[in-house]
């Protein structure tokens, strides 16, 4: 059972946002200015360009192929099962691990508020979110709306209030530690980026992800990067540099310096809502792995099952619940390591997964967005993120090593007899080798996909294409001969003869060349009887000559219909017209590797369809 699609730009942008404003902006600034000074600003803008930069990769796989399990489904598809699985458990056991950092946060307010026992509030926060993702996607997703208009509400109150009160002063040393930490900080705050991913695995659930996912996880990172520095500035001009250094509450202690004990219950609220609005999307996220794990018999059926009444799924939901309360368990600093660098990691992958599938050529990876100026946006990305990496430490280097132990012993005992989907690097080995290692089954399953994210109508015109013969001819010909081929293939298909059929094509051309352009022809005929209407798709390799200026015609459309088709028969014309005019149809055509490839390129095309 497939899961709804409720997810707009605005809730993807307040996902988005929701995830990335909590312990990174209301506890590392502190730490953070004992690293840089007053620049400390910079190095969040720094930050907020990385995870720009690197969100890139993450939109042009999500506009592609808008799956549960985002950047594992990505993976998995570009580089095999075995390193998709690895993914998959990281990015599960990442949000989390995330999630869970949330939820103590949110328990130690409570904890403040109430003195009950933090680790049974912290269980007990949990199960409250289990329970909200359980209900739908839809009603979890609306709430994440609610949590972030308030949390953006009170960050904006906070930078309009204490605008005014930015003493310049205190930025007259400006970089105390010199530039080169105020690179290497931005590398120490960009966990505060760092749920970007959480959007990419619930992409299966947007509403027309091709505009969707773009507008909102752009606007997202450019929205909170300028909250982040205009947030900043205000901390820094606002605070004394002794105060400030090292505090774990420095927003709430600058807030009360012109705000009084109004601004700092305030933007205590704040950080209580930042955590809520981490906790439910990142639950809700989180909980979408182990769908794609199960869907594609990597783990048990089990895992990929959705409630018939809610349309979400609740045993996975349950289990991701179970695993951030065992986390619980665990070090607050070990949960926040662990988290950055397999989330790190992920984009490390996603970033050359990019590569892999572009360098592929499979025809149907047809992304809405493409990053620019690639492979140099990916490099960049991998050998940023790589230096990230290593700067987290061997701690969290160690158990990256024991999920990876996990996911093999998964994967051999289990997830390799189940597993049969192609993926894109079988599909380089095969264009570097020049042997055939694959069968069509990614193309069909992009299809597939294209079919779902773009809502393609099965109309006539493309039950037609289904049913068309297809001819990919090596040899030129002329179009006499090419004729000859096609009432061939057309013999017993009409009440009339080969001779026939080969006599109207002939006759219909002497009367006006059907050549439309240099690579294109449209031979039409008519033809005796009732509600009959056929097409033929040809490619020519070498090309078909037809005439003077049209002797290298590539692609041919050849249609033959009676007389109460004729309606049909302009429409198909006009399919046809809107298929051959679309962006790289040329190219596409030549490159096609099949006659499937070659039906495949009229079936995915912009069209008006037919009613």
């Amino acid at each position: 059972m497939s899961l709804k699609k409720t997810i707009s730009t605005f809730d993807i942008f307040c996902i988005a946002s929701g995830v990335m404003i909590s312990s990174g902006i209301f506890i590392l600034p502190g730490i953070a200015f004992g690293k840089t000074g007053p620049s400390v600003f910079l190095s969040y803008a720094l930050a907020g360009f990385a995870a720009l930069i690197g969100v890139f990769s993450i939109i042009e796989l999500s506009t592609a192929m808008p799956k549960s399990g985002g950047d594992y489904y990505f993976i998995n598809r570009s580089f095999g099962p075995l390193p998709g699985l690895i993914t998959g458990i990281f990015s599960w056991f990442s949000l989390s691990f995330k999630t869970a950092f949330a939820i103590f946060g949110i328990a130690e307010i409570l904890f403040t508020m109430t003195g009950y026992n933090l680790f049974l509030l912290a269980v007990a926060v949990t199960l409250l979110f289990v329970l909200l993702n359980i209900l739908g996607i839809d009603f979890a997703a609306k709430f994440e709306v609610i949590i972030v208009v308030g949390l953006l509400s009170i960050m904006l109150l906070y930078i309009i209030a204490g605008i005014t009160q930015v003493d310049i002063l205190k930025f007259n040393d400006f970089a105390p530690h010199g530039t080169n930490a105020i690179f290497l900080t931005s590398g120490f705050v960009f966990v505060s980026f760092g749920g970007l991913l959480n959007v990419a695995s619930l992409s299966g659930e947007v509403e027309d992800p091709k505009r969707s996912i773009p507008r909102g996880l752009i606007s997202s990172v450019i929205i909170v990067t300028i909250i982040y520095s205009l947030l900043l500035i205000v901390l820094v001009g606002t605070s004394e540099p002794g105060k400030l250094m090292g505090s774990l509450t420095p927003v709430a202690d600058s807030a009360s310096s012109f705000l009084g004990n109004f601004g700092y219950t305030i933007v205590i609220i704040a950080a209580f809502l930042a955590f809520i609005s981490t906790a439910n999307a990142g639950i809700m996220s989180a909980s979408r792995y182990p769908v794609a794990l199960g869907n594609d018999n990597l783990l048990p059926e089990v895992f990929s099952k959705t409630n018939k009444r809610f349309k979400t799924p609740v045993f996975a939901i349950l289990l991701t619940g179970v695993v951030i309360i065992v986390s619980l368990l665990l070090e607050l600093n070990t949960l926040v390591k662990i988290a950055s660098s397999i989330i790190l990691s992920s984009y490390i992958l996603t970033n050359i997964a990019v590569i892999i599938i572009r360098e592929s050529k499979v025809q149907n990876y047809q992304p809405s967005f493409r990053v620019p100026f690639y492979p140099w946006i990916q490099i960049i990305s991998v050998l940023l993120f790589i230096v990230l990496l290593l700067e987290v430490g061997m701690a969290a280097l160690e158990t990256i090593g024991v999920i990876i132990a996990i996911s093999l012993v998964v994967y051999f005992v289990y997830g390799r007899k189940g597993y049969t989907k192609e993926y894109a690097l079988l599909y380089l080995i095969e264009r570097i080798m020049n042997k055939t290692l694959t069968s069509n089954d990614l193309e069909d399953e992009l299809k597939e996909i294209i079919h779902n994210r773009d809502d393609i109508v099965e109309d006539r015109f493309h039950r037609l294409v289904n049913d068309s013969f297809v001819l990919d001819i090596e040899a030129g010909l002329t179009y006499p001969e090419l004729f000859g081929k096609i009432a061939g293939q057309w013999k017993n298909s009409f009440s009339i003869s080969n001779e026939k059929i080969l006599e109207l094509l002939i006759e219909r051309e002497q009367e006006s060349s059907t050549a439309i352009t240099s690579f294109l022809a449209i031979p039409h005929i008519i033809i005796d009887g009732e509600k009959q209407f056929k097409m033929i798709i040809i490619r020519s390799h070498q090309g078909i000559d037809f005439g003077p200026g049209h002797e290298k015609i590539k692609a041919i459309f050849v249609l033959a219909g009676t007389k109460d088709e004729r309606q049909f028969h302009l429409q198909s014309l006009s399919a046809i017209a809107q298929i051959t005019q679309s962006r790289n149809f040329e190219k596409m055509w030549l490159a096609a590797k099949n006659e499937n490839s070659l039906k495949d390129i009229c079936l995915l095309s912009e069209r008006k369809r037919i009613k």
